[in-house]
């Protein structure tokens, strides 16, 4: 399997997973709330954190834009909620510079070509292509341009589409995401072992898993399953307003989330069988032969 670096962490098989923590929208606009679920993933020990960058305007279709809809700034129109909730230049430079003060990448799925643009100004080390956007050729085209790795999301598309455009955009730099696009998924439709069927696939493409379920267990089985990066969207309080909350990690559940997905890596060893120094007392004591 090739390797793929992302701000200089190389990731593929044999490589430490590689954790991405998405605060996403979580943050509802307020960039203390962003600044506290990246102290969580840091605390936690994630590689990066991902933000969504969209241009309302491309990205909210005309019939959908002026439906009212509750939220926590009162009863709006849609779009004008898709505005709130975008974070403008300015708190987006506060962002990479606490990133960057914390130790920990940060970088962000594009909805549209204009996002694509924006997010270029702050030199990210990958982009995320959301499962909705799987098919939208012309934006996987525009961050084709930008030479950096894609992370390609594979929920709610069929294999067909999937072998069509990784075709259409080819394997370099290419990280694919097993995903289920219901929030939350229920666990029967996981179907953690495509893991295993996108690997067999693409071998020289490394497979990881973005989970929308709730509970830690499912992810942890995708690490034993071969995963190579695992991302889960993050929350200060799964109560909390929001289409992504529910299925959200609070901090606490992030952080025994990577603990033990760093023993997971150190339990599946290499497949090789040995005798362990710890095993030669029992050994000498039990053994008749």
């Amino acid at each position: 399997m090739t390797e793929v670096i992302l701000g200089g962490r190389p990731v593929g098989a044999g490589c430490r997973v590689f954790v991405i923590a998405e605060i996403g929208i979580n943050h509802n606009g307020s960039l203390d709330i962003a600044r506290q679920l990246i102290d969580g993933a840091v605390e936690a020990g994630c590689d990066a954190v991902k933000f969504q960058k969209r241009t309302p305007e491309l990205c909210v279709p005309e019939a959908q834009r002026d439906i009212l809809r509750d939220t926590p700034w009162g009863r709006m129109k849609y779009i004008e909620y898709r505005y709130r909730v975008e974070f403008d230049e300015a708190s987006y430079r506060e962002i990479d510079a606490y990133c960057h003060e914390k130790g920990i990448l940060w970088f962000a799925s594009c909805w549209d070509e204009e996002a694509v643009a924006f997010i270029e100004r702050f030199d990210p080390p990958c982009y995320k292509a959301a499962s909705a956007s799987l098919t939208d050729l012309p934006l996987l085209q525009e961050i084709r341009r930008t030479g950096r790795p894609i992370i390609l999301s594979t929920g709610m598309s069929t294999m067909e589409e999937i072998m069509s455009t990784i075709d259409a955009i080819g394997r370099d730099n290419l990280l694919l995401a097993h995903s289920n696009s219901t929030y939350p998924c229920p666990v029967e439709e996981l179907n953690l072992r495509m893991i295993h069927s996108l690997q067999e696939m693409y071998p020289d493409i490394p497979v990881g898993y973005s989970g929308h379920e709730v509970g830690l267990a499912t992810t942890w089985a995708a690490v034993a399953l071969g995963a190579t990066f695992t991302e889960r969207h993050v929350t200060l309080d799964r109560a909390m307003w929001g289409s992504d909350q529910a299925a959200s990690v609070e901090l606490a559940g992030l952080k025994r989330l990577v603990t033990n997905i760093r023993d997971i890596e150190k339990a599946l060893g290499d497949g090789v069988k040995r005798l362990y120094p710890g095993e030669e007392a029992a050994r000498a004591k039990l053994r008749r032969r």
